[in-house]
């Protein structure tokens, strides 16, 4: 089986990248001649998905144009929170309404995705349907290039949990479908609450990635990540 659905998190305000996000959004940021958009798209696209969601918000306008003007042969649709930024957990329930029943990709293009991870969307898209519970992509903490990250969660036998010393990175990638935001009455929440309530229930899965993990948060991770002569 293969998911055939995919989001992207484009809606951010970017506000630790200023200056560089005051006229163009986080997403649109190049690294070696690609957008972070572009490279999230591409990664979902060369794994099979056809149906691509972007939640848009800051300088939206952009966003739109780049996906409007963007050469792809998969159907890519807006999710609109221009009036009202939805929080992560929000902004996926919203913009994946369309997706019915069928699992789906999330991904952050904060992470310079390229296909290095191709064999763990792989790995990410079996857990799901092995153990069918939701996944994250998690990453030890010492493979960040940031070292500033003191660890979301931590992992064994393929679940995840939240402790007082969490030893792993979430990637920013994951799968899911629409019940799990089914107990959320609000329209306004973070993917955060979702996580700790499917890992209170044992039911959050997780898959390791081995990629060296470059993830853009700060205009001095990006300076960082541009002076680099190669990106392994």
């Amino acid at each position: 089986m293969k998911i055939k659905h995919g989001m992207i998190l484009t809606a951010g305000l970017g506000k630790r990248m200023q200056p560089l996000t005051n006229k163009k959004p986080k997403p649109l940021i190049e690294i070696e001649g690609s957008t972070l958009l572009e490279r999230a798209i591409s990664l979902l696209v060369n794994h099979g998905v056809e149906e691509i969601t972007v939640n848009v918000h800051h300088l939206a306008n952009q966003i739109e144009k780049f996906i409007s003007d963007f050469k792809s042969k998969v159907k890519i649709k807006i999710s609109n929170e221009k009036d009202l930024l939805l929080d992560t957990g929000g902004g996926v329930k919203k913009g994946t309404k369309e997706f019915k029943d069928n699992p789906f990709f999330v991904i952050n293009p904060d992470t310079l995705w390229s296909n290095k991870y191709s064999e763990e969307v792989q790995s990410l898209e079996k857990e799901y349907f092995t153990n069918k519970r939701p996944c994250l992509l998690l990453v030890k903490k010492e493979l960040s290039l940031d070292n500033s990250f003191k660890g979301d969660f931590n992992l064994k036998n393929n679940i995840i949990t939240k402790d007082e010393k969490n030893q792993f990175i979430y990637t920013g990638l994951q799968i899911m479908k629409n019940d799990q935001f089914a107990f959320f009455n609000r329209n306004i929440f973070s993917m955060n609450e979702v996580w700790t309530k499917l890992i209170t229930e044992n039911n959050l899965g997780g898959v390791e990635s081995n990629q060296k993990f470059y993830h853009l948060n700060t205009i001095e991770m990006f300076e960082k990540i541009s002076s680099l002569s190669s990106i392994d």
